[in-house]
């Protein structure tokens, strides 16, 4: 426990609060980290989409979709003022199995050739708590627009350990859709209706907004301090399966 200060005669007990309140820990939702609005961008290498799907009743057929782009004008001190417009590349979408794939994005669902790419422009957002939010916003999927709301957690938002040592924003989501409510209604007897969505994104500061002492660090790393990451190696050939459905 800290003792409590006292103002000895003739000491000059301002300059002492002063100093204690100087030397006093910073708490997790204070100061260098709460440095008021900033823009971000996702990180399209640890921003994923997650979607489960009823595959005739007898499992829930899980993909995800990796490679999302998009910027957020976020302040962690002020959830409701945050803003995010970010790109799902649907052509991306990987279910396990080339055939899936193909199906699941053929011109009787998805539509990847013709829709490529999903949307979601955040319209407003009503905090919970400190860590947790409802984000209301408009999802295009398959040309058709909705509203959505996405139920977030902001895991943590610091500067990241490692080179280029950006302020990194990581938060959780997870929303349910209907595929029918956006046009996408084929194969009703072995897809089920009902998606299960989760993402996880991380965003870094964009470069200049709002500098603080993490951008000097970013300065003075030399590039050549960059962590690289081993190649990995490609994946054995997968034997086709005998049916082409989804």
């Amino acid at each position: 426990m800290t003792r409590p200060m006292m103002c000895f005669p003739g000491w000059r007990c301002a300059a002492l609060l002063m100093l204690g309140a100087a030397l006093a820990p910073v708490g997790p939702a204070e100061s260098a980290e709460s440095s008021g609005s900033a823009r971000y961008t996702l990180d399209p290498v640890h921003t994923r989409v997650m979607f489960a799907i009823s595959h005739a009743g007898y499992s829930q057929a899980i993909g995800t979709v990796s490679g999302s782009s998009g910027t957020l004008e976020f302040d962690p001190g002020d959830l409701r003022s945050a803003r995010l417009e970010a790109s799902v590349p649907i052509a991306r979408l990987e279910l396990g199995d080339a055939k899936w794939n193909q199906a699941a994005l053929a011109s009787n669902l998805l539509d990847g050739k013709d829709h490529p790419v999903a949307t979601f422009v955040s319209t407003r957002v009503e905090p919970i708590d400190a860590q947790h939010a409802s984000v209301f916003g408009t999802l295009t999927l398959h040309g058709v627009a909705k509203e959505v709301k996405l139920d977030v957690t902001v895991n943590k938002v610091k500067r990241y350990p490692l080179p280029p040592f950006r302020r990194t924003a990581g938060f959780s989501a997870t929303t349910t859709i209907s595929r029918k409510d956006f046009g996408i209604g084929a194969w009703p007897t072995l897809i089920g209706d009902s998606v299960e969505l989760r993402i996880e994104a991380e965003a870094q500061r964009a470069r200049g907004d709002a500098p603080g002492q993490e951008d000097a660090a970013t300065q003075e790393q030399p590039a050549t301090d960059a962590i690289t990451p081993a190649p990995v190696p490609e994946p054995a050939p997968t034997p086709a399966p005998q049916d082409a459905h989804p």
